[in-house]
């Protein structure tokens, strides 16, 4: 095969109009691999592919990393493939439509974008050309209405290749000004964006990816800074200087927020970012266009955190506040409470126990005490044990301390650090416990704001972020946690854990429904962490209440990776081929207890699945609590079986909220469709 290399992207033999099942040249409508091997072959028959299935393959394989539908009965399959030598467009316009993924329903206009191997730059030219011009309505509008191939080719030429499409007439003449104006290209609007979510690990990148797609859409450059569990690289000071607009989608503080200072901003949380990504970048345009739009607080140079800005209220920053310090104690939580898990596995229980007449576990004293040439009467396992039940031990004493330091860093950034931590370790110190870590990180980064923002000399200047700040901020909470706060919050504490220990019968039942309500609610966001926080702040394996409660947490936020896995695979007709593939990934993430792995699932289709998700989690919460399972880690999942109590009733609570939440889900995808909007063009965000 020999294409010349100025070929024309699509022609009419690359053309299918009005196919459908009955029809004499049909595309084998039933699915979106027969319309793909349809268009395939007519890319064959005009000598643009020498292996029309190889180029199934690679554009079937592209369709299972993420659907290619889009909102308003459109398709964009594409790929990269060796068996394609120039860039090629091939189109099908199909009566009924075929389902790729979108959410709204069946798409009837499908482009088949084929590109070669080497040409990355070309197919994605391609596909930021057709993606903006399919915003357009009248654009969408005379597709459908095309008569002839020849009238889709000059559609598409004009807008994927605008210098070949025809020449219009001349324009009447223009005075001077006008012409120079024409003349010169319009500078390209720039946007930047960070994304960031508590854990970093689903909803920061979700996030990113819609507004880079809304961007590219929109016409618009858009870089985005993905604060997450991977890491981050910066964006640099002079993208973020060119930028006419910032967008924050986080549902966590802002890292380094000050750099983006003086910018028009629109904030919100990361779900908004990835529901309506399109009028996001349309509210940060007309952000940029508003002399009176909102703007990040402070100068580049200034150490403290701006104050809330943007169109993010007093409500929703609070919660971004706290989910900040909980996003930071997570990892404490973790690394410590699966190395204590490990050193039960290696040791036995027994190391948790303080001997008659001492103040440090045995599993302290026999790791501080022994040696490898002095090993305890238990042997090397032992010594082993508790050697991590010791570290684990550690490493969960910085719980409280890192929460209320990194809610203090939210509201005051890297000055609020210190007096933060300190104000936890107080928390500590008095028995105010993970309340008294709360209270103590919001008065720490408060006081730290507020020394921030008094006006000192030049001299002085250097020292507040390194010196002053802390210091005072520092005095100031620890004076009010022990002169005033302390007891209360000791109080509160102690008869949380009281009520919280002498729960019994339906009471408890009733806990293990609520907290597998939240687990399940929006997994991975605030409710799911507000639980999830709730149970390893008051983990103690001394208190069977604690660990009732982590277990329920725990089981109840395995269910909605495992529930959809199980749909997806028992009614695989009821989901679309993205969704099977992710339903397959969902096993293990939901052994592993990463809630996450049921988003994909309920981002597209939340109505019906968030609800069956709560349904099946309030089931294995209340049986959890029903059956005295406990759970001495606070994460793992499956793998940590030797830390469960009751092993056999939590795999029984587990299967029988997995498959009530399966069954739920698909009752709801069968008998509760939603309604297909007659108006099936997508909505105008920026024409």
């Amino acid at each position: 095969m020999s294409t010349p290399a100025a070929a024309p992207i699509i022609t009419a033999d690359l053309v299918v109009l009005d196919t459908g099942n009955g029809q004499a040249d049909q595309a084998g409508t039933a699915d979106k691999a027969a319309v793909i091997g349809r268009l395939a072959h007519r890319l064959a028959d005009a000598g643009r592919t020498t292996d029309p299935d190889g180029l199934v393959g690679a554009a079937l394989a592209r369709e299972g990393q993420s659907a290619t539908g889009l909102p308003g009965g459109i398709a964009i399959p594409h790929c990269r493939s060796p068996y394609v030598d120039t860039a090629t467009i091939g189109f099908a316009r199909l009566d009924p439509g075929v389902d790729f993924g979108a959410p709204d329903g069946p798409a009837d206009l499908v482009f088949l974008i084929a590109a070669p191997e080497s040409g990355g730059a070309e197919h994605m030219k391609l596909l930021s050309s057709l993606a903006r011009a399919l915003v357009r309505k009248d654009f969408v509008a005379s597709l459908r209405a095309a008569a002839t191939a020849d009238d889709v080719v000059s559609l598409v030429e004009g807008v994927v290749n605008p210098q070949a499409a025809p020449t219009a007439p001349a324009p009447a003449a223009q005075p001077p000004a006008a012409e120079k104006a024409a003349a010169e290209p319009a500078r390209q609007r720039s946007l930047v964006a960070v994304t960031a979510c508590p854990t970093g690990i689903a909803h920061t990148y979700m996030a990113a990816d819609s507004l880079v797609a809304a961007a590219k859409k929109a016409g618009v450059a858009l870089h985005v800074e993905t604060q997450g569990s991977s890491g981050s690289t910066p964006l640099s000071a002079q993208t973020i200087d060119e930028a006419d607009a910032v967008i924050f989608a986080t549902d966590v503080g802002v890292k380094d927020r000050q750099r983006f200072a003086g910018k028009p901003v629109i904030a919100s949380g990361v779900k908004r970012a990835i529901n309506e990504p399109d009028k996001m970048v349309a509210d940060a345009l007309a952000a940029a266009d508003n002399p009176d739009a909102a703007r990040v607080e402070g100068s580049a140079g200034a150490s403290a955190a701006a104050a809330p800005s943007g169109d993010v209220g007093w409500g929703t920053r609070t919660r971004q506040i706290l989910l900040t310090g909980v996003s930071y104690m997570i990892p404490f939580v973790a690394a410590g409470g699966l190395l204590i898990a490990l050193g039960f596995l290696f040791a036995g229980y027994d190391i948790a126990n303080t001997p008659e007449g001492e103040t440090n576990s045995l599993g302290n004293i026999i790791a501080t005490t022994n040696s490898l040439t002095n090993l305890p009467s238990g042997g090397f396992l032992q010594y082993l044990g508790a050697i991590l039940f010791t570290l684990g031990g550690l490493a969960f004493s910085f719980l409280v301390p890192a929460l209320a330091g990194y809610i203090a860093f939210a509201i005051a950034d890297r000055p609020g650090i210190a007096p933060g931590f300190t104000a936890g370790a107080v928390a500590v110190y008095v028995g105010g416990g993970f309340i008294g870590g709360i209270v103590g990180g919001l008065i720490a980064g408060f006081a730290a704001l507020w020394i921030s923002r008094i006006k000192v000399p030049q001299w002085a200047r250097g020292l507040m972020p390194v010196v002053i700040i802390p210091l005072f901020a520092s005095l100031v909470v620890g004076l009010l946690m022990f002169l005033l706060l302390g007891r209360p919050l000791a109080a509160i504490t102690s008869g949380l854990t009281n009520w919280l220990g002498g729960l019994s019968g339906s009471s408890v039942i009733i806990l293990g429904v609520i907290l597998g309500l939240m687990m399940c609610f929006d997994l991975g966001g605030p409710v799911n962490k507000a639980a999830y926080a709730f149970a390893t702040a008051g983990l103690n394996v001394a208190d069977p209440a604690s660990l009732r409660i982590m277990a329920a947490v725990m089981a109840a936020g395995m269910v909605p990776p495992l529930a959809m896995a199980l749909a997806s695979t028992v009614r695989p007709a009821l989901f679309t081929e993205p969704e099977r593939e992710n339903g397959r990934a969902a096993w293990l993430l939901g052994a592993s207890f990463i809630s996450e792995g049921a988003i994909p699932f309920a981002a597209a289709d939340p109505l019906r699945v968030i609800p069956s998700m709560m349904f099946g989690g309030a089931i294995t919460g209340a049986l959890i609590m029903a059956f005295d399972v406990t759970l001495k880690a606070p994460h793992g999942g499956i793998f940590v079986f030797f830390a469960i109590g009751n092993l056999l009733w939590f795999v029984v609570a587990l299967a029988v909220g997995t498959a009530a939440a399966a069954a739920a889900v698909v009752a709801a995808k069968q008998f509760a469709k939603p309604a297909v909007s007659a108006d099936r063009t997508p909505a105008l965000t920026n024409a």
